[in-house]
C-alpha cells in the first residue's frame, strides 16, 4: 500500500519529448488509449518497475499547466547520459553533482521543459 505506482510526463510537443526519452534513456512507447497517450516501457531490470506514460500537457487547475513530479532515472554513465540527453532536444539544467553515499547526479530539461534527473548510484562517492 501507499507504493508509488504511476507516472506521467506531461509534454507540449509529444513526438519530439518522447524522441528525447528515447534516445537518452533507451525506452519504448506504445499507444493506449486516447490520442497522444503513449505507455513507456521502461521496466526495472530487477523487475516491472514503476508504471509510467508520456501524455500531452494538460491543465488540472484553470490556466495552470501541469509541470509533472521530479523524477530521477538509473543510469551507468552521467557522461553518456548527458551527450545523449543534449543531441535529442534537451538541456543540460545542472551539471553532474555528487551526493556523498548516493552516487553522481546530473538535472536535465526534456525539449518540453520537464525536468529529470540522471543518477549513476554509487554508495561509495564522497
Amino acid at each position: 500500500m501507499n507504493e508509488l505506482a504511476h507516472i506521467a510526463i506531461n509534454a507540449d510537443d509529444v513526438p519530439t519529448t518522447r524522441r528525447f526519452y528515447a534516445n537518452t534513456f533507451g525506452w519504448d512507447f506504445a499507444p493506449w488509449g486516447p490520442p497522444g497517450f503513449y505507455r513507456i516501457d521502461a521496466d526495472a531490470p530487477s523487475g516491472p518497475g514503476v508504471g509510467a506514460a508520456l501524455q500531452q500537457r494538460r491543465a488540472l487547475q484553470p490556466d495552470r499547466p501541469t509541470n509533472g513530479f521530479e523524477c530521477t532515472i538509473a543510469v551507468e554513465g552521467l557522461a553518456a547520459t548527458r551527450e545523449a540527453a543534449v543531441a535529442a532536444g534537451g538541456r543540460v539544467l545542472v551539471e553532474p553533482v555528487t551526493i556523498a553515499g548516493v552516487g553522481h547526479l546530473i538535472w536535465l530539461a526534456d525539449p518540453s521543459g520537464n525536468v529529470v534527473g540522471a543518477m549513476t548510484f554509487d554508495p561509495a562517492a564522497d
